[in-house]
């Protein structure tokens, strides 16, 4: 529900603030007045096309803010869009940049809008066909699921290799690949750090021989050596009580010496020259330096690789098998996705009829008694081209003899306007239309008057019961059913153009109403006027005005 709209700078509107609530607001004034801006507005936050020529004279730029209530504890969106008077217009959701085709998505579900406009979903074949099911009750979901079967197997069908020139081009890729990974038979992550660790000990043997000679000297020579030191140091401290724990303690680094001598001479004996192991680890390593670089950065992934690069080979070479087993997988998925496209088709064509009926019926209170309606589903020539008939058109003719031609293209803006009206009452009459939940209409009550006038109204009430309804009209058989009425009045101040939106109530809103009917505020249209609004309060006009949404 839209329950604030914050205008500024908007053609002959300076700033307008509106606070809407549940049902019917109706939007009343004199021609010219401005109210067509109040939907240009609308139409401005839900996607539609901005132009430069609609920022008022001398400012910057346009602004429009809609604040929307989401219902069931969803909280709330901001939608804005700002038109500057040179430049490319901007909008945003909830405060953040987004582009009019985002901004129009977001407000798919909030607001509908219906009259001489260029955002009119009735226009679009998806809703006409949407409203067709709706009003049907047919059930999409097993075509749905036919449909993803099939292309979740033409996907499959498609990544193991339909093309027999490619799939053999990858396959001796593949074939290589496996091959040399094979014969490099990696089978430890690390083996390069151990590698590398054997390269640098047998890459300097001699020295490294030559320093254990000398450490073992050094530590066990029969002059000046560790060994020889310790020994006289711990021979001085003999029975000597004062000395006990370092002896103690010179007693335990000399057996620690003695190891570390030990294993020292173990490794230094250990160490050999052999140029063909130095060689053949250098050539190792370069080995896996080139698999690195073609297969990963480390020895790790180049494992992985070599596990994804054997089973899509193998997957390869069993192609046929698997080809044909996905191809017969693949006709029987299309075969049923085509039955349960014949079945939508049958539906579609079966609700067709009453969906058109229903629509006339509504037409003809609404001041369109010889307007005429057909749905026509797919088409007759070939059966096999839409076998769901998703090609759903609504066809019109305003008056007798006319030959029914698609909606869009024959009804005027007062005509769609209608047509939409009376299919949301249809709609809601069958309990299956809350998929938006602000409507708009603009010019619905286009060159009609009388009985025809208090038929619109009482459609446009009924409607409130399941929308919020938006109305800018000049009926005050239409305004008097609303359950809010805004009235725009256009004054000139300093040579300048002003229009101004205010909700009015009580008294104001009889004046308004009375001015409505006879053109002019006296008793005797004032009494008419609190008639009507009176009759409608009571819910003494054909239906109950309570809002459920």
């Amino acid at each position: 529900m839209l329950v604030e709209l914050h205008i500024e700078n908007l053609g002959v509107i300076e700033r307008a603030e509106l606070r809407f609530g549940p049902g019917m607001s109706a939007l009343t004034g004199e021609t010219g007045a401005g109210k067509t801006m109040l939907v240009e507005a609308i139409d401005l936050l839900v996607g539609g096309r901005a132009d430069a020529s609609i920022v008022r004279h001398g400012a910057a730029e346009a602004r429009v803010d809609g604040r929307f209530d989401l219902g069931d504890d969803a909280g709330e969106v901001v939608l804005t869009r700002v038109v500057p008077a040179d430049g490319r217009s901007r909008a945003y959701v909830d405060g953040r940049p987004a582009t009019a085709a985002s901004l129009a998505d977001r407000a798919r579900n909030l607001v509908d809008l219906h009259g001489q406009h260029a955002h009119q979903s009735l226009m679009s074949i998806a809703h006409q066909r949407a409203a067709l099911d709706r009003y049907g009750g047919v059930d999409l979901g097993p075509l749905r699921a036919a449909r993803a079967r099939v292309t979740e197997l033409e996907a499959e069908l498609a990544t193991l290799g339909g093309d027999e020139r490619a799939r053999a081009r990858e396959i001796d890729l593949l074939r290589y690949q496996v091959d040399e990974l094979d014969q490099a038979a990696i089978v430890d992550p690390d083996e390069d750090d151990t590698l590398a660790a054997e390269e640098s000990t047998l890459a300097d043997a001699q020295g490294h021989r030559a320093a254990g000679a000398g450490a073992i000297e050094a530590l066990r020579g029969d002059e000046g050596g560790v060994d020889a030191l310790l020994s006289a140091a711990r021979r001085l401290l003999d029975d000597r009580a004062p000395f006990a724990a370092i002896a103690t303690r010179l007693d335990a680094a000399m057996a620690e010496l003695d190891d570390v001598a030990a294993e020292l001479r173990g490794l230094t004996e250990g160490i050999d020259e052999d140029p063909e192991r130095l060689a053949e680890i250098r050539e190792r390593r370069q080995l896996l330096v080139d698999l690195r670089r073609k297969y990963g950065e480390s020895l790790a992934d180049v494992m992985a690789f070599h596990a994804e690069a054997d089973d899509r080979l193998r997957e390869l070479l069993d192609y046929d098998r698997r080809a044909a087993e996905l191809d017969g997988l693949l006709a029987l998925a299309r075969t049923d996705a085509d039955e349960a496209a014949r079945a939508v088709r049958a539906a579609r064509r079966a609700a067709a009829p009453g969906l058109a009926t229903a629509v006339e019926e509504r037409l003809r209170s609404l001041a369109l008694p010889d307007a005429a309606v057909a749905v026509e589903v797919g088409d007759d020539s070939d059966d096999d081209a839409d076998l769901a008939g998703d090609g759903v058109r609504f066809l019109f003719s305003a008056n007798p003899g006319s030959p029914l031609l698609p909606l869009q293209r024959v009804a005027s803006g007062g005509e769609l306007a209608r047509t939409m009206l009376a299919l949301r009452l249809v709609l809601t009459g069958a309990g299956d239309d809350d998929s938006v939940g602000t409507l708009v209409f603009d010019e619905v009550d286009a060159g009609i008057g009388g009985s025809a006038a208090n038929a619109v109204g009482r459609a446009l009430a009924d409607l409130s019961q399941r929308h919020q309804v938006l109305v800018v009209t000049h009926l005050a058989q239409v305004a008097g059913r609303a359950a809010h009425q805004f009235v725009v009045r256009k004054s000139v101040r300093d040579e300048s153009t002003y229009t101004d939106v205010t909700p009015i109530t009580d008294a104001a809103r009889v004046d308004e109403i009375a001015r409505m009917l006879s053109g002019e505020v006296t008793d005797a249209a004032r009494q008419a006027a609190g008639e009507l609004i009176g009759e409608v309060a009571a819910g003494r006009d054909g239906k109950s005005t309570r809002t459920r949404r």
